[in-house]
């Protein structure tokens, strides 16, 4: 099982995470990096950081991991 870890101070809010997310790509409105405001969302930034909405859906891909140009976001083993 894994768990999004988020380093808000290292975020620049340039949404890369939001829309490489298989998950949020569900939703249609999810655009430009912010995402709707919805609880269906793994990740979101809000007020220009990055804010984990709903880690359990997230299923563990690392596509966020390897977007982010700034090491904002990290996937963790969850014991």
């Amino acid at each position: 099982m894994y768990k999004l870890v988020v380093f808000p101070e290292k975020c620049h809010g340039c949404g890369n995470c939001v829309v490489s997310c298989p998950v949020n790509a569900k939703d249609p409105n999810t655009w430009g990096g912010k995402g709707p405001e919805t609880d269906e969302l793994v990740i979101r930034v809000v007020d220009g950081l990055i804010t984990i909405v709903n880690g359990d859906l997230c299923g563990g891909c690392g596509a966020c991991v390897e977007v982010c140009p700034v090491d904002a976001i990290k996937l963790a083993v969850e014991n």
